[in-house]
Protein backbone atom coordinates (compact mmCIF):
# COMPACT_ATOMS: atom_id res chain seq x y z
CA UNK A 1 0.00 0.00 0.00
CA UNK A 2 1.13 3.15 -1.18
CA UNK A 3 1.01 5.84 1.91
CA UNK A 4 2.39 8.66 -0.43
CA UNK A 5 -1.72 7.85 -1.50
CA UNK A 6 -3.31 7.93 1.78
CA UNK A 7 -6.85 6.02 2.29
CA UNK A 8 -7.66 8.18 5.09
CA UNK A 9 -7.07 11.10 7.60
CA UNK A 10 -6.69 10.03 11.25
CA UNK A 11 -5.87 11.81 15.08
CA UNK A 12 -4.78 10.24 17.69
CA UNK A 13 -5.76 11.53 21.02
CA UNK A 14 -3.67 9.70 23.92
CA UNK A 15 -1.44 8.75 21.67
CA UNK A 16 1.10 7.51 23.90
CA UNK A 17 4.04 6.14 21.80
CA UNK A 18 2.42 5.66 19.03
CA UNK A 19 0.77 2.09 18.38
CA UNK A 20 -2.12 3.54 16.83
CA UNK A 21 -0.30 5.64 14.67
CA UNK A 22 1.92 2.70 13.64
CA UNK A 23 -0.97 0.28 12.93
CA UNK A 24 -3.25 3.51 11.02
CA UNK A 25 -0.10 3.63 8.87
CA UNK A 26 0.12 0.90 8.02
CA UNK A 27 -3.29 0.44 6.40
CA UNK A 28 -2.54 3.78 4.19
CA UNK A 29 -3.87 6.38 6.89
CA UNK A 30 -2.33 9.95 6.92
CA UNK A 31 -1.71 11.40 10.39
CA UNK A 32 -3.01 14.89 11.07
CA UNK A 33 -1.77 15.36 14.54
CA UNK A 34 -2.16 13.43 17.78
CA UNK A 35 -2.64 14.57 21.51
CA UNK A 36 0.15 14.04 24.35
CA UNK A 37 1.05 15.24 27.34
CA UNK A 38 3.58 12.87 28.46
CA UNK A 39 6.83 14.16 27.99
CA UNK A 40 8.50 10.15 27.34
CA UNK A 41 5.99 9.84 25.40
CA UNK A 42 5.92 12.48 23.05
CA UNK A 43 9.42 12.40 22.65
CA UNK A 44 9.47 8.37 21.79
CA UNK A 45 6.28 9.39 19.20
CA UNK A 46 8.09 11.54 17.42
CA UNK A 47 11.73 10.62 17.40
CA UNK A 48 10.55 7.30 16.07
CA UNK A 49 7.70 8.07 14.10
CA UNK A 50 9.04 10.67 12.29
CA UNK A 51 6.86 13.70 13.68
CA UNK A 52 7.21 16.94 14.59
CA UNK A 53 6.54 18.36 18.22
CA UNK A 54 4.53 20.94 17.05
CA UNK A 55 1.81 18.53 15.50
CA UNK A 56 0.74 17.69 18.75
CA UNK A 57 -2.16 19.63 20.12
CA UNK A 58 -1.69 18.24 23.95
CA UNK A 59 -3.95 18.75 26.60
CA UNK A 60 -7.18 17.08 25.75
CA UNK A 61 -9.51 19.35 28.01
CA UNK A 62 -7.72 22.74 26.17
CA UNK A 63 -8.60 21.33 22.64
CA UNK A 64 -11.00 23.86 20.96
CA UNK A 65 -10.78 22.28 17.32
CA UNK A 66 -10.05 19.53 15.23
CA UNK A 67 -8.55 19.33 11.51
CA UNK A 68 -11.25 17.48 9.77
CA UNK A 69 -10.57 13.78 10.03
CA UNK A 70 -12.17 10.70 8.83
CA UNK A 71 -11.40 8.70 11.34
CA UNK A 72 -10.46 9.61 15.59
CA UNK A 73 -8.57 6.70 17.80
CA UNK A 74 -8.02 7.40 21.31
CA UNK A 75 -6.55 5.06 24.47
CA UNK A 76 -8.31 6.90 26.82
CA UNK A 77 -6.68 6.56 30.42
CA UNK A 78 -7.36 3.38 31.73
CA UNK A 79 -6.99 3.62 35.78
CA UNK A 80 -10.38 4.35 36.74
CA UNK A 81 -11.97 0.84 35.67
CA UNK A 82 -8.60 -1.31 36.16
CA UNK A 83 -8.38 -3.64 38.49
CA UNK A 84 -4.76 -2.23 39.42
CA UNK A 85 -6.56 0.69 40.51
CA UNK A 86 -9.22 1.98 42.79
CA UNK A 87 -12.11 1.55 40.27
CA UNK A 88 -13.22 5.71 40.79
CA UNK A 89 -15.11 5.38 37.31
CA UNK A 90 -16.14 8.82 37.13
CA UNK A 91 -15.37 10.17 40.42
CA UNK A 92 -11.82 9.64 38.90
CA UNK A 93 -10.03 12.87 37.13
CA UNK A 94 -9.04 10.57 34.84
CA UNK A 95 -12.54 8.95 33.91
CA UNK A 96 -13.68 12.28 33.43
CA UNK A 97 -11.44 12.44 30.53
CA UNK A 98 -13.63 10.46 28.87
CA UNK A 99 -16.45 13.72 28.51
CA UNK A 100 -13.58 15.54 26.60
CA UNK A 101 -13.29 12.60 24.27
CA UNK A 102 -16.76 12.15 23.43
CA UNK A 103 -17.21 16.07 23.67
CA UNK A 104 -14.45 16.37 20.76
CA UNK A 105 -16.30 12.75 18.56
CA UNK A 106 -19.26 15.12 18.67
CA UNK A 107 -18.08 18.57 17.14
CA UNK A 108 -14.99 17.02 15.03
CA UNK A 109 -17.75 14.44 13.37
CA UNK A 110 -15.07 11.71 11.69
CA UNK A 111 -16.78 9.23 9.63
CA UNK A 112 -16.19 6.58 12.03
CA UNK A 113 -13.76 5.99 15.75
CA UNK A 114 -11.99 3.25 18.07
CA UNK A 115 -11.74 3.74 21.78
CA UNK A 116 -10.13 1.59 23.46
CA UNK A 117 -10.06 0.86 27.36
CA UNK A 118 -9.58 -1.92 29.89
CA UNK A 119 -11.97 -4.93 30.62
CA UNK A 120 -12.85 -3.33 33.53
CA UNK A 121 -14.99 -0.65 31.73
CA UNK A 122 -17.53 -3.67 30.90
CA UNK A 123 -17.60 -5.26 34.56
CA UNK A 124 -20.61 -5.48 35.81
CA UNK A 125 -20.16 -2.47 38.67
CA UNK A 126 -19.05 -0.11 35.96
CA UNK A 127 -22.50 -1.01 33.74
CA UNK A 128 -23.66 2.55 34.52
CA UNK A 129 -20.72 4.10 33.41
CA UNK A 130 -20.71 2.29 29.97
CA UNK A 131 -24.41 2.56 29.54
CA UNK A 132 -23.63 6.66 29.72
CA UNK A 133 -20.61 6.38 27.48
CA UNK A 134 -22.45 4.63 24.76
CA UNK A 135 -25.37 6.95 24.97
CA UNK A 136 -23.33 9.96 24.88
CA UNK A 137 -22.02 8.11 21.98
CA UNK A 138 -25.18 7.71 20.00
CA UNK A 139 -26.39 11.42 20.81
CA UNK A 140 -23.49 12.40 19.02
CA UNK A 141 -25.03 10.80 16.03
CA UNK A 142 -23.04 7.18 15.53
CA UNK A 143 -23.92 3.61 15.43
CA UNK A 144 -21.49 1.84 17.82
CA UNK A 145 -20.30 -1.35 19.94
CA UNK A 146 -18.28 -2.54 21.99
CA UNK A 147 -15.75 -5.64 21.37
CA UNK A 148 -13.52 -7.52 24.18
CA UNK A 149 -10.50 -8.75 22.34
CA UNK A 150 -7.06 -10.51 23.46
CA UNK A 151 -4.38 -9.52 21.88
CA UNK A 152 -3.12 -12.71 21.70
CA UNK A 153 -6.12 -13.77 18.84
CA UNK A 154 -4.14 -11.50 16.59
CA UNK A 155 -1.04 -12.78 16.83
CA UNK A 156 0.85 -11.37 19.38
CA UNK A 157 2.43 -13.80 22.60
CA UNK A 158 0.23 -11.78 25.31
CA UNK A 159 -2.53 -12.72 26.91
CA UNK A 160 -3.84 -8.98 26.91
CA UNK A 161 -7.87 -8.48 27.22
CA UNK A 162 -9.41 -4.91 26.28
CA UNK A 163 -12.25 -3.20 25.28
CA UNK A 164 -12.95 -1.41 21.95
CA UNK A 165 -15.78 0.75 20.93
CA UNK A 166 -16.09 0.93 17.29
CA UNK A 167 -18.36 3.55 15.75
CA UNK A 168 -19.57 4.87 12.55
CA UNK A 169 -21.09 8.29 11.36
CA UNK A 170 -23.63 6.13 9.03
CA UNK A 171 -25.44 3.40 9.61
CA UNK A 172 -24.77 1.09 6.89
CA UNK A 173 -21.33 1.53 7.22
CA UNK A 174 -21.72 -0.53 10.84
CA UNK A 175 -24.27 -2.58 9.46
CA UNK A 176 -21.25 -4.01 7.21
CA UNK A 177 -18.65 -4.08 9.87
CA UNK A 178 -17.79 -7.43 10.99
CA UNK A 179 -14.57 -8.03 13.51
CA UNK A 180 -11.55 -9.24 11.43
CA UNK A 181 -11.01 -13.43 11.76
CA UNK A 182 -8.38 -14.49 14.29
CA UNK A 183 -5.40 -15.03 13.07
CA UNK A 184 -3.70 -18.67 13.09
CA UNK A 185 -0.34 -17.61 12.14
CA UNK A 186 0.67 -16.63 16.32
CA UNK A 187 3.94 -15.63 17.72
CA UNK A 188 5.02 -17.74 20.13
CA UNK A 189 6.77 -16.87 23.41
CA UNK A 190 9.45 -19.00 22.26
CA UNK A 191 10.15 -16.95 19.25
CA UNK A 192 10.43 -13.63 21.08
CA UNK A 193 13.38 -15.47 23.02
CA UNK A 194 14.92 -16.67 20.09
CA UNK A 195 14.08 -19.96 20.39
CA UNK A 196 12.63 -21.18 16.62
CA UNK A 197 10.36 -24.31 16.82
CA UNK A 198 11.11 -26.67 14.59
CA UNK A 199 9.01 -28.72 12.26
CA UNK A 200 9.57 -32.83 13.39
CA UNK A 201 7.97 -33.76 9.87
CA UNK A 202 10.13 -35.80 7.28
CA UNK A 203 13.25 -37.95 7.68
CA UNK A 204 15.76 -34.87 9.15
CA UNK A 205 14.69 -33.00 12.42
CA UNK A 206 16.22 -29.79 13.24
CA UNK A 207 16.58 -30.13 17.23
CA UNK A 208 15.66 -26.45 18.60
CA UNK A 209 17.96 -25.69 21.22
CA UNK A 210 17.66 -23.17 24.46
CA UNK A 211 19.74 -19.78 25.32
CA UNK A 212 22.37 -22.65 26.97
CA UNK A 213 22.62 -24.38 23.82
CA UNK A 214 20.91 -27.36 24.85
CA UNK A 215 18.09 -29.53 22.93
CA UNK A 216 14.70 -28.27 23.34
CA UNK A 217 12.99 -31.27 24.17
CA UNK A 218 9.82 -31.26 21.49
CA UNK A 219 7.24 -32.88 23.51
CA UNK A 220 7.57 -30.06 25.78
CA UNK A 221 7.49 -27.16 23.41
CA UNK A 222 3.78 -28.11 22.74
CA UNK A 223 0.69 -26.64 24.76
CA UNK A 224 0.37 -27.05 28.02
CA UNK A 225 -3.26 -28.84 27.74
CA UNK A 226 -1.54 -31.12 25.03
CA UNK A 227 0.89 -32.66 27.35
CA UNK A 228 -0.26 -31.97 30.72
CA UNK A 229 2.59 -29.80 32.00
CA UNK A 230 1.79 -25.97 32.55
CA UNK A 231 3.75 -23.96 30.69
CA UNK A 232 4.46 -21.44 33.83
CA UNK A 233 5.51 -21.84 37.26
CA UNK A 234 3.47 -19.98 40.06
CA UNK A 235 5.61 -18.89 43.20
CA UNK A 236 2.98 -17.98 46.09
CA UNK A 237 2.06 -19.63 49.39
CA UNK A 238 -1.85 -19.21 49.76
CA UNK A 239 -2.33 -21.63 46.07
CA UNK A 240 -1.64 -25.04 45.40
CA UNK A 241 -0.85 -27.06 42.10
CA UNK A 242 1.50 -29.33 40.32
CA UNK A 243 3.52 -26.01 39.27
CA UNK A 244 3.13 -24.18 42.68
CA UNK A 245 6.46 -23.14 44.27
CA UNK A 246 5.87 -22.47 47.68
CA UNK A 247 8.47 -20.74 50.18
CA UNK A 248 9.20 -24.60 52.21
CA UNK A 249 9.73 -25.48 48.27
CA UNK A 250 13.59 -23.27 48.20
CA UNK A 251 14.18 -22.56 51.29
CA UNK A 252 15.33 -25.46 53.58
CA UNK A 253 12.98 -27.02 55.81
CA UNK A 254 11.59 -30.92 56.90
CA UNK A 255 9.13 -32.96 55.64
CA UNK A 256 7.87 -32.43 58.84
CA UNK A 257 8.03 -28.38 58.49
CA UNK A 258 6.38 -29.10 54.69
CA UNK A 259 3.34 -31.12 56.01
CA UNK A 260 2.46 -28.33 58.92
CA UNK A 261 2.41 -25.56 56.25
CA UNK A 262 0.14 -28.17 53.77
CA UNK A 263 -1.68 -28.38 57.34
CA UNK A 264 -2.39 -24.91 57.01
CA UNK A 265 -2.94 -23.95 53.38
CA UNK A 266 -5.38 -27.19 53.08
CA UNK A 267 -7.23 -25.79 56.20
CA UNK A 268 -7.17 -21.66 56.39
CA UNK A 269 -9.85 -21.23 53.95
CA UNK A 270 -12.12 -22.99 55.85
CA UNK A 271 -15.34 -21.31 57.39
CA UNK A 272 -15.02 -22.98 60.54
CA UNK A 273 -11.54 -20.79 61.18
CA UNK A 274 -13.02 -17.15 60.32
CA UNK A 275 -15.12 -14.80 57.63
CA UNK A 276 -12.24 -14.00 55.53
CA UNK A 277 -11.26 -15.80 52.34
CA UNK A 278 -8.18 -17.07 54.31
CA UNK A 279 -7.74 -16.96 57.87
CA UNK A 280 -5.26 -17.71 60.14
CA UNK A 281 -5.05 -20.66 62.39
CA UNK A 282 -3.95 -20.56 66.46
CA UNK A 283 -1.95 -23.13 68.00
CA UNK A 284 -5.14 -24.89 69.53
CA UNK A 285 -6.74 -25.10 65.96
CA UNK A 286 -3.74 -27.24 64.79
CA UNK A 287 -3.18 -29.24 67.58
CA UNK A 288 -6.99 -30.38 66.82
CA UNK A 289 -6.19 -30.83 63.09
CA UNK A 290 -2.92 -32.78 64.19
CA UNK A 291 -2.66 -33.05 68.14
CA UNK A 292 1.86 -33.79 68.13
CA UNK A 293 2.10 -30.48 66.70
CA UNK A 294 3.81 -27.88 69.17
CA UNK A 295 3.89 -24.68 69.75
CA UNK A 296 8.01 -25.05 68.96
CA UNK A 297 7.84 -26.09 65.71
CA UNK A 298 5.41 -23.28 64.65
CA UNK A 299 8.29 -20.92 66.19
CA UNK A 300 10.48 -22.92 64.04
CA UNK A 301 8.77 -21.68 61.33
CA UNK A 302 7.98 -18.05 62.27
CA UNK A 303 12.27 -18.01 62.39
CA UNK A 304 12.19 -19.57 58.74
CA UNK A 305 10.10 -16.33 57.39
CA UNK A 306 7.78 -18.91 55.90
CA UNK A 307 4.84 -18.41 58.96
CA UNK A 308 4.09 -15.01 60.86
CA UNK A 309 1.75 -14.26 63.79
CA UNK A 310 -1.35 -12.12 64.15
CA UNK A 311 -3.03 -11.16 66.96
CA UNK A 312 -6.39 -12.18 66.65
CA UNK A 313 -8.93 -12.05 69.79
CA UNK A 314 -8.70 -8.57 72.27
CA UNK A 315 -10.25 -8.51 75.18
CA UNK A 316 -11.55 -5.17 76.46
CA UNK A 317 -10.31 -3.21 79.58
CA UNK A 318 -12.59 -0.54 81.72
CA UNK A 319 -12.53 2.89 79.80
CA UNK A 320 -13.42 6.62 79.61
CA UNK A 321 -15.18 7.03 76.61
CA UNK A 322 -13.61 10.64 76.95
CA UNK A 323 -10.48 9.32 76.20
CA UNK A 324 -11.40 7.93 73.07
CA UNK A 325 -11.29 9.38 69.57
CA UNK A 326 -13.73 8.81 66.87
CA UNK A 327 -12.68 5.81 64.99
CA UNK A 328 -11.83 4.18 68.55
CA UNK A 329 -15.58 5.02 69.49
CA UNK A 330 -17.48 3.57 66.65
CA UNK A 331 -14.56 0.09 66.81
CA UNK A 332 -15.49 -0.42 70.32
CA UNK A 333 -18.88 -0.51 69.22
CA UNK A 334 -18.55 -3.91 67.41
CA UNK A 335 -17.05 -5.86 70.73
CA UNK A 336 -18.83 -9.24 71.08
CA UNK A 337 -19.01 -10.30 74.82
CA UNK A 338 -16.56 -7.73 75.54
CA UNK A 339 -14.35 -8.59 72.59
CA UNK A 340 -12.75 -7.27 69.82
CA UNK A 341 -12.31 -10.25 67.00
CA UNK A 342 -10.17 -8.88 63.69
CA UNK A 343 -11.95 -10.97 61.23
CA UNK A 344 -15.58 -9.30 62.21
CA UNK A 345 -14.06 -5.90 61.96
CA UNK A 346 -12.24 -6.44 58.72
CA UNK A 347 -16.15 -7.73 57.43
CA UNK A 348 -18.12 -5.01 58.54
CA UNK A 349 -19.91 -2.86 56.23
CA UNK A 350 -19.83 0.51 58.48
CA UNK A 351 -16.44 0.26 58.49
CA UNK A 352 -15.75 0.01 55.23
CA UNK A 353 -17.99 2.54 54.36
CA UNK A 354 -16.35 5.08 57.19
CA UNK A 355 -12.57 3.52 55.84
CA UNK A 356 -11.81 3.42 59.52
CA UNK A 357 -8.04 1.72 59.20
CA UNK A 358 -8.88 -1.30 61.59
CA UNK A 359 -5.42 -2.35 62.15
CA UNK A 360 -4.45 1.35 63.20
CA UNK A 361 -7.28 1.64 65.62
CA UNK A 362 -6.39 -1.08 67.41
CA UNK A 363 -2.96 -0.10 68.05
CA UNK A 364 -4.24 3.45 69.23
CA UNK A 365 -6.47 1.30 71.54
CA UNK A 366 -3.56 -0.95 72.62
CA UNK A 367 -1.38 2.17 73.30
CA UNK A 368 -4.16 3.25 76.11
CA UNK A 369 -4.11 -0.08 77.06
CA UNK A 370 -8.10 0.06 76.66
CA UNK A 371 -7.61 -3.67 74.58
CA UNK A 372 -5.41 -6.35 75.30
CA UNK A 373 -4.55 -9.44 72.72
CA UNK A 374 -5.55 -12.50 74.12
CA UNK A 375 -5.52 -14.72 71.04
CA UNK A 376 -2.47 -14.86 68.77
CA UNK A 377 -2.99 -16.77 65.35
CA UNK A 378 -0.69 -18.16 62.67
CA UNK A 379 -0.12 -17.44 59.29
CA UNK A 380 1.99 -17.50 56.20
CA UNK A 381 4.19 -14.63 55.99
CA UNK A 382 3.70 -13.80 51.96
CA UNK A 383 -0.12 -13.37 51.87
CA UNK A 384 0.09 -11.00 48.90
CA UNK A 385 -0.96 -12.54 45.87
CA UNK A 386 0.47 -10.59 43.04
CA UNK A 387 4.13 -10.31 44.83
CA UNK A 388 4.46 -13.76 44.47
CA UNK A 389 7.56 -15.21 46.76
CA UNK A 390 11.13 -13.24 46.94
CA UNK A 391 10.37 -10.94 44.44
CA UNK A 392 8.66 -13.70 41.87
CA UNK A 393 5.53 -14.03 40.89
CA UNK A 394 5.56 -16.59 37.93
CA UNK A 395 8.63 -17.97 36.00
CA UNK A 396 7.44 -18.90 32.02
CA UNK A 397 9.01 -21.64 30.16
CA UNK A 398 10.10 -20.94 26.99
CA UNK A 399 7.28 -23.37 25.98
CA UNK A 400 4.57 -21.48 26.94
CA UNK A 401 2.74 -19.71 23.97
CA UNK A 402 1.45 -16.56 25.70
CA UNK A 403 3.24 -13.79 28.37
CA UNK A 404 1.22 -12.24 30.52
CA UNK A 405 -0.69 -8.71 30.07
CA UNK A 406 2.32 -6.07 30.34
CA UNK A 407 1.59 -3.11 32.41
CA UNK A 408 2.75 0.35 33.12
CA UNK A 409 3.78 -0.48 36.85
CA UNK A 410 6.02 -3.92 35.65
CA UNK A 411 5.50 -6.62 37.46
CA UNK A 412 6.94 -9.87 38.93
CA UNK A 413 6.78 -12.24 36.00
CA UNK A 414 10.55 -13.56 34.52
CA UNK A 415 11.06 -15.76 31.62
CA UNK A 416 13.21 -19.06 31.91
CA UNK A 417 16.06 -19.26 29.61
CA UNK A 418 16.11 -22.83 29.64
CA UNK A 419 13.56 -25.87 28.95
CA UNK A 420 12.67 -28.88 30.21
CA UNK A 421 12.02 -32.44 29.41
CA UNK A 422 10.09 -33.59 32.30
CA UNK A 423 8.69 -37.46 32.60
CA UNK A 424 6.36 -36.89 35.05
CA UNK A 425 4.97 -33.83 37.65
CA UNK A 426 6.55 -34.21 40.10
CA UNK A 427 10.02 -34.57 38.28
CA UNK A 428 8.87 -31.50 36.42
CA UNK A 429 8.78 -29.41 39.45
CA UNK A 430 12.09 -30.87 40.78
CA UNK A 431 13.95 -29.90 37.73
CA UNK A 432 12.91 -26.67 37.25
CA UNK A 433 13.57 -26.08 40.90
CA UNK A 434 17.41 -26.98 39.92
CA UNK A 435 17.82 -26.71 36.65
CA UNK A 436 16.36 -23.26 36.57
CA UNK A 437 15.38 -21.42 39.60
CA UNK A 438 18.59 -22.65 41.66
CA UNK A 439 21.15 -21.57 38.84
CA UNK A 440 19.72 -18.34 37.81
CA UNK A 441 18.58 -19.27 34.43
CA UNK A 442 15.54 -16.90 34.41
CA UNK A 443 15.32 -13.23 34.12
CA UNK A 444 13.14 -10.14 32.72
CA UNK A 445 12.10 -9.61 29.56
CA UNK A 446 14.19 -7.00 27.97
CA UNK A 447 12.95 -4.17 26.28
CA UNK A 448 13.34 -5.17 22.69
CA UNK A 449 11.55 -8.35 23.50
CA UNK A 450 8.92 -6.02 25.30
CA UNK A 451 7.95 -3.81 22.26
CA UNK A 452 7.49 -7.49 19.96
CA UNK A 453 5.40 -8.70 22.84
CA UNK A 454 2.90 -5.67 22.00
CA UNK A 455 3.24 -5.92 18.43
CA UNK A 456 6.13 -2.84 17.96
CA UNK A 457 9.13 -3.22 15.69
CA UNK A 458 12.11 -4.43 17.65
CA UNK A 459 14.39 -1.56 17.05
CA UNK A 460 11.82 0.83 18.34
CA UNK A 461 13.75 3.27 20.38
CA UNK A 462 12.27 3.50 24.06
CA UNK A 463 14.70 5.21 27.17
CA UNK A 464 16.90 3.37 29.12
CA UNK A 465 15.40 3.60 32.15
CA UNK A 466 13.36 0.37 32.93
CA UNK A 467 11.03 2.22 34.78
CA UNK A 468 10.29 4.29 32.18
CA UNK A 469 10.03 2.11 29.46
CA UNK A 470 7.58 -0.47 30.71
CA UNK A 471 5.60 2.47 31.59
CA UNK A 472 5.36 3.63 28.01
CA UNK A 473 4.94 -0.07 26.51
CA UNK A 474 2.58 -1.25 29.40
CA UNK A 475 0.78 1.64 28.81
CA UNK A 476 0.28 1.17 24.54
CA UNK A 477 -1.69 -0.66 22.51
CA UNK A 478 -0.73 -3.96 20.64
CA UNK A 479 -0.11 -2.65 17.25
CA UNK A 480 -1.52 -5.93 15.71
CA UNK A 481 -4.70 -5.53 16.78
CA UNK A 482 -5.49 -1.90 15.54
CA UNK A 483 -4.10 -2.88 12.75
CA UNK A 484 -6.63 -5.71 12.50
CA UNK A 485 -9.31 -3.33 13.42
CA UNK A 486 -8.69 -0.66 11.12
CA UNK A 487 -8.78 -2.95 8.23
CA UNK A 488 -11.99 -4.49 9.02
CA UNK A 489 -13.25 -0.62 9.39
CA UNK A 490 -11.38 -0.08 5.82
CA UNK A 491 -13.38 -3.22 4.42
CA UNK A 492 -16.76 -1.61 4.69
CA UNK A 493 -16.03 1.23 2.29
CA UNK A 494 -16.62 4.26 4.54
CA UNK A 495 -13.61 6.31 3.20
CA UNK A 496 -14.57 5.90 -0.22
CA UNK A 497 -17.31 7.47 -0.31
CA UNK A 498 -15.59 11.10 -0.67
CA UNK A 499 -12.32 12.45 -1.02
CA UNK A 500 -10.28 12.53 1.90
CA UNK A 501 -10.40 15.60 3.68
CA UNK A 502 -7.56 17.92 3.17
CA UNK A 503 -5.19 18.92 6.44
CA UNK A 504 -6.23 22.57 6.32
CA UNK A 505 -9.58 21.52 7.07
CA UNK A 506 -11.16 22.47 10.22
CA UNK A 507 -13.74 21.20 12.57
CA UNK A 508 -13.50 24.45 14.51
CA UNK A 509 -15.56 23.99 18.14
CA UNK A 510 -17.19 27.64 18.81
CA UNK A 511 -15.21 29.10 21.85
CA UNK A 512 -18.62 30.02 23.68
CA UNK A 513 -19.33 25.97 24.45
CA UNK A 514 -15.53 24.53 24.29
CA UNK A 515 -15.46 24.32 27.98
CA UNK A 516 -17.28 21.12 28.79
CA UNK A 517 -19.48 19.87 31.58
CA UNK A 518 -18.67 17.36 34.36
CA UNK A 519 -19.48 14.01 33.46
CA UNK A 520 -21.97 12.61 35.28
CA UNK A 521 -22.97 9.13 35.27
CA UNK A 522 -26.74 9.24 35.59
CA UNK A 523 -26.57 12.73 33.46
Amino acid sequence: MNKNDPHFSFIDLFSGIGGFKIALENNGGKSLGFSEINKDAIATYCENLNEKPKNNFGDITKIKELPVHDLLTAGVPCQSWSIAGKNLGFNDDRGQLWNDTLYLLQHSKPKAFIFENVKGLVDPRNQPALSYILKRIKGAGYHANYYIINSHEYGVPQSRVRVYIIGFREKEFFNQFKLPSYTDNKIKLADILGLKIQDTKGLEKTLPRDLFGDVIPIKSMSLSNKNGFNDYFLFNDLRNGDTTIHSWDIIKTTERQKSICYLLLKNRRKNAYGKLDGNPLSLKHFQNLDSTITQEELNELIQLEILKTEEYLFSINKYNELDLIENEKTLLKYADKNNLVIDDLKVNKELKLKKIPILKTIESLKEKSIINCIEFRYEFKNTKISTGLFGINRIFLPSSDIFPTLVASDTNDYVALKALNPTNKEDYKNKFIKEIYETGKYRKITKKEACLIQGFPEDFNLPESRARWMKLIGNSVSVPVIENLCNAIIQTGVFKKEQTHNKTDKAVIPYAIAKKPTISVYG
